[in-house]
């Protein structure tokens, strides 16, 4: 198994899937947990799961998958998130150097690290922010209107407030700061996320509400590998044969996602889930008997899904060949 060529060949596979390059593009990066249940290589008990564990990172572009790296559990959730970004930005820029690039991370990936790396290389971030006593102070004003409004209501209330903070002595330099001052019936709950975005871009409520929370989708491409296309199944004995069936699992997801993208473009299931596809479309049923001299396999002459196959096997046939 040559992994490099494997990383570099998931990444050639969302450029390709481009006619044209994008003026922006949005990178999303997680992480999971992946419970083994032996004595696998690389394990250890992870406190916030509380299980044994793996702790793969993951990044897509909108469906599209980037990297998939299999992690121990007993390491900082950013752990090789820049260099993986440095690899990725780097191979994407040689296709499209004007490419606008912004990642995109709940705070288990604040890093003064990774967003120095992004500052100095021209990639935007936004990326969450863990509440502190000071970032509570700067939102406290908010925090008062929006829990009386909560009282006049009694519905959530949101308020937000766009400052400029720095840490007293961890951070490189100033950063914008969007904290949301939110209260509900279980009481204030504050959030905040920093970015290197300007308000001019996007103002407060639009960048933590629109964009930063569309994060969570990629939750769902996750799931979709994990529990549809059996990225859980890392049971083998070392590291390097568990990264090798996720390299798998991956190849299985882009497949499908190819099939989607362009097999079920206008169809009824153009949007469906991996296990939707798998079960729809995928599996037939047949019987089968078996006598002293043959398999008799009997399919049905009608199927529900007859349409759908013509107009899968036409979006095919209209696939220009590329040589």
């Amino acid at each position: 198994m040559d992994g490099d060529q494997i990383d570099r060949w998931m990444v050639d596979a969302f450029v390709s899937a481009h006619d044209t390059a994008p003026e922006e593009i949005i990178l999303d990066l997680d992480m999971t947990d992946d419970p083994i249940h032996g004595q696998q290589e690389g394990r250890f008990f992870h406190g916030y799961y509380r299980h044994y564990c793996y702790l793969p990172l993951y990044i897509f572009c909108g469906e599209h998958l980037l990297c998939v790296r299999l992690r121990q559990s007993n390491i900082d959730a950013a752990e090789g998130s820049a260099d993986e970004l440095e690899r990725i930005v780097g191979q994407i820029r040689q296709s499209w150097p004007q490419v606008r690039i912004i990642i995109r991370a709940d705070s288990g990936f604040f890093r003064d690290g990774l967003l120095t790396w992004c500052e100095a290389h021209q990639v935007e971030y936004v990326v969450g922010l863990a509440k502190n006593n000071r970032l509570k102070k700067e939102i406290a004003e908010e925090m008062t209107a929006a829990e009386a409004e909560f009282n006049a209501t009694g519905k959530p209330a949101r308020v937000f407030k766009d400052f400029q903070y720095r840490t007293l002595k961890t951070w490189s330099c100033t950063r914008r700061v969007v904290g949301k001052a939110e209260f509900l019936n279980k009481g204030a709950n504050p959030r905040f996320v920093v970015t290197s975005l300007s308000p001019k871009r996007l103002q407060a409520q639009e960048l933590y509400e629109d964009f930063y929370c569309a994060r969570g989708d990629m939750e769902n491409r996750i799931k979709e590998q994990q529990l549809e296309l059996f990225a859980d199944r890392t049971s083998a004995g070392t590291m390097r044969a568990n990264q090798l069936r996720l390299y798998l699992s991956s190849a299985a997801y882009m497949i499908m996602h190819a099939l989607r993208r362009l097999g079920l473009k206008d169809t009824a299931m153009a949007h469906a889930q991996c296990g939707t596809i798998r079960l729809k479309l995928l599996k037939i049923g047949a019987r089968i008997r078996l006598t002293v001299r043959n398999v008799w396999i009997s399919m049905s002459e009608a199927s529900p899904y007859a349409e759908t196959f013509e107009l899968i096997l036409r979006n095919l046939q209209a696939i220009p060949l590329r040589c």
